[in-house]
């Protein structure tokens, strides 16, 4: 089957399961909590994986799985080069709520799913305001146990090359004093940015050890940050 009729496939079943969990399940799920809302809601992630692989005979494999048991909530920070990560990650993490663009929350059935288990909402637009929300957002949902995942680099960038890491999830760890779990993948060498087709084969997810950041200042907790992704991505696609 030709890739890009593939990938036509994938979408279609992406697209009728997202209309399916926003419009039908999440309503459903109102009146249970947080938790019981969060394992309902993740099986649309746990299709898409799943039907990625069907379609386009994408899989992944995770290293460093046991960086992950951790006694305290971590704020994630990962890679960023395509739309995989932000549906993997959802079934590779323990339970999660995530940093996004507010207007992501008004996308009709995946805003309305994704708003029923609390992420953290950024107007990008309103600077030292949008900072300070993000800390206190993403404080509260770590002290209730929950795992806060974003990409420092804040939008998608093509395998081979760097975004600019920004400073608003080490401020929130300097502040929170949780500590930091990096992820590193090659998604982009298999589903490249702006590319209808996905390449067969399997992206491999690294999970470094945590970064402590408890008494550290915000900058040297990115350079660490940025220091090991990057490292970890230049070697998984052959760079380093």
């Amino acid at each position: 089957m030709l890739p890009k009729l593939r990938a036509i496939l994938f979408w279609v079943g992406f697209a009728g399961s997202t209309v399916v969990f926003g419009l039908l399940v999440a309503p459903l799920m109102l009146p249970f909590g947080w938790h019981g809302r969060y394992r309902v809601l993740s099986q649309w992630t746990r299709f898409n994986v799943w039907w990625l692989r069907i379609t386009c005979g994408l899989r992944h494999r995770v290293h460093g799985a046991k960086h992950l048991l951790q006694p305290e909530a971590a704020i994630v920070m990962a890679k960023h080069q395509s739309a995989w990560e932000t549906i993997a990650l959802q079934q590779i993490l323990p339970p999660q709520v995530w940093v996004l663009k507010k207007e992501l929350m008004r996308i009709p059935f995946f805003g309305w799913a994704i708003g029923m288990v609390e992420p953290v909402p950024l107007d990008r637009k309103a600077g030292r305001r949008a900072l300070d929300e993000l800390v206190k957002a993403g404080t509260d949902r770590l002290e209730r146990g929950l795992w806060v995942v974003m990409f420092p680099e804040g939008t998608r960038v093509a395998s081979g090359e760097r975004g600019k890491y920004r400073m608003g999830g080490a401020v929130l760890a300097a502040k929170s004093g949780h500590p930091i779990v990096p992820i590193a993948h090659n998604s982009g060498s298999f589903w490249p940015r702006r590319s209808l087709a996905k390449r067969p084969g399997v992206i491999d997810v690294v999970v470094g050890p945590p970064i402590p950041t408890r008494g550290r200042a915000p900058a040297a907790i990115m350079a660490d940050v940025e220091q090991w992704i990057e490292g970890e991505v230049a070697r998984l696609e052959g760079r380093g």
